[in-house]
């Protein structure tokens, strides 16, 4: 990986001064708007104690993926709800949700006698809410946390920019911002309008990634890139649910994780 090299100590002033207000005016800036009822949700879920509650998870069915070829309704879908920002540059691009070759995704998971064109299959790919998250153990300031149904989140205003989240993270699902996806005015407003105005914009300085919609799922609405999905490739749903989707499936067809011999035990299955 090349070495790059933000600036540090502007990057260190304006994230212990953006800590700071929050800090003293975090209440504030939620009753005002930039994504209030978002983040008052994201950040209840710290505190939630439920105890057999949902535990979700994510199927991709790569033989539905296939039908389609190169469709990326899914990704479009996501980064216009969560206003990933379009950047050319494949070092500082930002995904949430994108598609690797299989012999990526699946590094060393090759059988000798695997599904005929399975090997140069395109496969989607994102978070994969580990029951045991690396990212989260070495995050020195908690930006990174799981809550209690499993779904990793960030905390964007704790993240401080060291990166560890993203060297601890096995399936490179994260993402560091350069520079200020969503440059912005005098009046510290985004100087283009972003695709949803209701999910707030980023920093330059902080790690993002998929969230699993969280915020949807509080609305009782699915992820954004399941309901875009054209050929029904991916479901989701509640492991501890016997009856549902995801777990009949998983109980009936043959489906492989992405690295399972590292034990962070990945929530996003694959139908092979």
């Amino acid at each position: 990986m090349e070495d790059r090299k933000p600036d540090a100590e502007g990057a260190v002033e304006k994230d212990v001064s953006r800590r700071g207000f929050l800090a003293a005016s975090g209440a504030v800036a939620i009753a005002i708007g930039c994504g209030g009822p978002i983040l008052a949700a994201l950040a209840s879920a710290r505190s939630s104690t439920k105890e057999d509650g949902p535990r979700w998870a994510m199927v991709v069915d790569t033989r539905k993926c296939e039908e389609k070829g190169d469709c990326m309704a899914c990704s479009l879908a996501c980064h216009q709800t969560h206003n990933v920002p379009e950047i050319d540059s494949k070092k500082e691009e930002i995904k949430w949700i994108w598609k690797e070759p299989y012999k990526h995704a699946f590094l060393g998971q090759e059988a000798e006698h695997m599904r005929h064109g399975l090997k140069e299959l395109p496969i989607t790919v994102m978070c994969n809410h580990c029951e045991n998250p690396p990212c989260v153990r070495v995050c020195p300031t908690q930006a990174t946390f799981q809550r209690e149904d499993g779904i990793v989140l960030m905390d964007m205003h704790r993240c401080i920019g060291c990166r560890y989240c993203i060297v601890a993270c096995p399936y490179g699902s994260r993402s560091f911002n350069w520079k200020d996806p969503w440059p912005r005015g005098d009046d510290n407003e985004p100087v283009d309008s972003p695709p949803n105005p209701d999910f707030p914009t980023r920093m330059r300085g902080v790690v993002e990634k998929c969230n699993f919609c969280a915020e949807r799922l509080g609305t009782d609405q699915g992820p954004a890139c399941v309901e875009a999905c054209e050929c029904e490739a991916l479901i989701f749903g509640d492991l501890n649910d016997p009856e549902s989707e995801v777990r009949l499936l998983l109980e009936e067809e043959l489906s492989q994780r992405r690295r399972p011999e590292l034990g962070t035990n990945p929530h996003v299955f694959y139908l092979v």
